[in-house]
């Protein structure tokens, strides 16, 4: 038996291996239902393990860490008496979901080498929230578009490894290719919703404002909004929105699919999603009520108690300065570890010193992260916050022409209509 990309399984169930490549399918193309195909698959054979690392996979994107868990384990059990490309694929998830990335990561890369064509495993090194995207290495976005690159012609036309590589291309800066190849993943699966995101990020990159505000907004209207990118896609139409002044429908984005409570992101999308709009906003100008920021911190409390994730953590620490919720920043500036640890707590320290309208302190704090934000995580799109919040504490201390420079030298696609209050370009 095979499944849909050519790889043996070990199973004998047909509707086995059918509900199998569904949760594949489902999984791949960030649509809701993953999780209940791959239990399709183990009702037809509950010792198909690879089913069950597929459901933990899953659930894990959709929140349930305690029933991942419960899912990989059945699998780890199940793991001698199959193959050893299966007993690799289902020790990569029992790495990632035991807290060890590192080992993760290394094992894909030496998986992929063999077996290029398994595309649950492969996938954990993709994208910019993958275990490159988030591994806080200098070079980060040049070494995702090599493992893409790589993999990219053991796959032909398939829209998924099309739409994965697309993004590599984009956050290196090749949008002409990028867009070409986006197109033709999005002509074979047009519901592909990391397809439509990544779009959405070549659109933002080319300053396609009016064009992706356009497209976004007809393509999420079938979109159901119990899928895991429907918060973040509900972002970058927002995002757009506020660039185009438009800001009822901004807040009309951020109140039906990004802010806590208002849909079914993981909670890492729903903190740095609503956290960068909020201060985006408030650096176009834009007033964001205290209660707004009050309940983030909250939320960023309770759903990231202790500091380690990084890309985590720099979010955090800004909902929690433009809180007031001096206890909260302390713990992230003084104490953040994980993977960018050592950015993020100057600029943790930063959030304090702007919410206190310290402007020079919120200079020193923000300097030592501008020679590498890529080490925090995140898109180009994303890391805009540090590159915006920058050229605002440039305003505020009178360097116009310093904040006008800056803003041409690193993200030119921003001048046009500059997102930042009171800053005119020459």
């Amino acid at each position: 038996m095979q499944d849909h990309y050519g790889n043996k399984v070990s199973t004998a169930s047909n509707d086995a291996v059918t509900g199998y490549d569904r949760g594949v399918y489902l999984f791949l193309s960030g649509t809701h239902g993953a999780a209940e195909a791959f239990g399709q698959a183990i009702a037809a054979d509950d010792g198909f393990a690879l089913a069950h690392a597929g459901q933990a996979r899953a659930l894990m994107m959709g929140g349930d860490m305690a029933g991942s868990k419960a899912a990989i384990a059945r699998a780890d059990a199940l793991a001698p008496g199959v193959t050893p490309r299966e007993q690799a694929h289902i020790a990569a998830f029992v790495h990632l979901l035991s807290g060890r990335p590192a080992d993760a990561m290394a094992t894909v890369r030496a998986h992929v080498q063999e077996h290029p064509r398994d595309a649950m495993v492969a996938q954990l090194c993709t994208s910019v929230f993958g275990l490159i995207g988030f591994s806080g290495k200098t070079g980060r976005e040049a070494e995702l578009l090599a493992y893409t690159a790589g993999l990219l012609p053991h796959y032909g036309e398939d829209w998924w490894m099309m739409s994965q590589h697309a993004v590599s291309l984009c956050e290196t800066g090749q949008l002409d290719a990028s867009a070409t190849l986006m197109e033709r993943s999005l002509a074979l699966n047009p519901r592909n919703a990391h397809g439509a995101h990544f779009k959405a990020h070549e659109q933002y990159e080319a300053g396609e404002t009016t064009a992706g505000r356009a497209y976004l907004g007809d393509w999420i209207t079938d979109y159901d909004r119990r899928s895991i990118l429907h918060g973040h896609l509900s972002w970058h139409l927002a995002l757009w929105a506020l660039h185009d002044g438009d800001t009822d429908a901004m807040w009309a984005a951020v109140d039906h699919g990004v802010a806590p409570g208002t849909g079914h992101s993981l909670p890492i999308n729903v903190l740095t999603d609503t956290a960068a709009i909020y201060y985006r906003a408030e650096i176009a100008g834009h007033e964001v009520a205290p209660d707004r920021w009050a309940g983030l911190s909250d939320y960023a409390a309770n759903v990231f108690p202790q500091t380690g994730q990084s890309f985590a953590d720099l979010h955090a620490a800004l909902a929690h300065a433009m809180a007031g919720q001096g206890e909260r920043l302390a713990q992230i500036a003084e104490g953040a570890s994980g993977f960018a640890g050592d950015l993020v707590r100057p600029v943790a320290r930063a959030w304090g010193a702007i919410a206190r309208h310290d402007w020079a302190g919120a200079l020193d704090g923000l300097l030592p992260a501008m020679a590498a934000t890529e080490r925090l995580g995140g898109s180009r799109a994303q890391r805009d916050l540090i590159e915006l919040a920058y050229v605002n504490v440039l305003m505020r201390l009178g360097h116009s022409d310093e904040a006008r420079h800056t803003l041409k030298l690193r993200r030119p696609v921003l001048t046009t209509k500059p997102p930042v209050s009171g800053l005119q370009m020459a």
